[in-house]
């Protein structure tokens, strides 16, 4: 809804990307949900599945198939090439494993522990070693020593070295799988975005989203990172919170109104009457948003007539 309202007061427009590039996590049911899910609460979008009014990037896709991730793998490989090419890449062997035994090492939010740079400088007869095992690498991006800046427009000034964010990171797993840094970055780049908001824990990719933007010439876009909500005891949301998913509270009987109107007092918006997202518009302001996460307490998910 922030994104939405952030776009729309602006007089600009809403991009519905579905980042399905996982294929363990992603599913055409959850597309469905999620579309179903987001009309449901009086938001839409102009250009994503059902709806493109401009012509699309090189490949010349159109509708679903141009804004589903699954189907821009080419669009990748291309930037993939053009990194490896201009010698920015490099193959990593260390295992899942092996990376776990430095999770005790102090980490940003949910980066991971910093890489080390174990793989960096392998010699040629160390990277035949690890190939004549059958080992299949993981290609990383050799990270420069440089401080990243950026205004955050809820966070504020934001000054981060690649380092500070986990250092040189992966581009393609060891599977084949793009990773989600490289996908996000030419995709924002083809898709022409201007403005990003989105939740503040994915703040530290902000940096090496900004990098890879920078090494394939495309424009940075402006990033609002916006608190996250946590259930009464401050646990970030998940799936143990059956009871707050919003298809559930759908089920239990809320309305529409119910959810944009807890958004709304969450996002200091007065509202009177049945709250829609387009009657918020008038007094929305990104700047007005807490910088710190938000709990939902019992009290307050009462008081807009939802059970936790």
């Amino acid at each position: 809804m922030l994104a939405w309202l952030a776009a729309r007061a602006e007089g600009g427009e809403v991009l519905l990307r579905i980042e399905d590039i996982d294929p363990q996590r992603s599913r055409p049911e959850y597309i469905s949900a999620l579309m179903d899910d987001i009309r449901w609460l009086g938001l839409d979008w102009d250009y994503g599945p059902g709806v493109n009014k401009r012509q699309c990037d090189a490949d010349n896709q159109s509708g679903l198939d141009y804004y589903l991730q699954s189907n821009r793998t080419s669009l990748y490989d291309r930037a993939l090439a053009f990194l490896s090419q201009s010698g920015l890449t490099y193959p990593c062997f260390c295992s899942r494993r092996e990376l776990r035994y430095l999770a005790a090492a102090p980490h940003m939010d949910d980066i991971g522990a910093p890489y080390p740079g174990t793989c960096r400088n392998l010699s040629r007869d160390q990277l035949k070693s690890f190939l004549a095992q059958g080992r299949k690498p993981s290609l990383r991006l050799r990270c420069p020593e440089e401080l990243i800046c950026f205004s955050d427009v809820v966070q504020g000034y934001q000054c981060l070295t690649l380092a500070d964010c986990g250092g040189d990171f992966v581009l393609q797993r060891s599977d084949g799988v793009i990773a989600y840094q490289l996908a996000v970055a030419v995709d924002d780049a083809l898709m022409g975005i201007t403005q990003v908001v989105r939740g503040r824990d994915i703040l530290p990719s902000t940096p090496r989203q900004i990098l890879l933007l920078h090494l394939l010439e495309g424009r940075v876009p402006q990033y609002a990172h916006v608190p996250l909500l946590l259930d009464a005891s401050g646990q970030r949301l998940a799936k143990r919170h059956a009871s707050l998913a919003l298809r559930n509270l759908r089920t239990a009987g809320a309305s529409s109104s119910d959810i944009i109107g807890l958004f709304a007092h969450l996002a200091g918006i007065s509202v009177q009457g049945l709250a829609t997202p387009s009657k918020l518009l008038r007094s929305f302001a990104l700047s007005r948003l807490p910088q710190g996460d938000i709990r939902l307490t019992d009290d307050l998910l009462r008081a807009h007539g939802l059970a936790a």
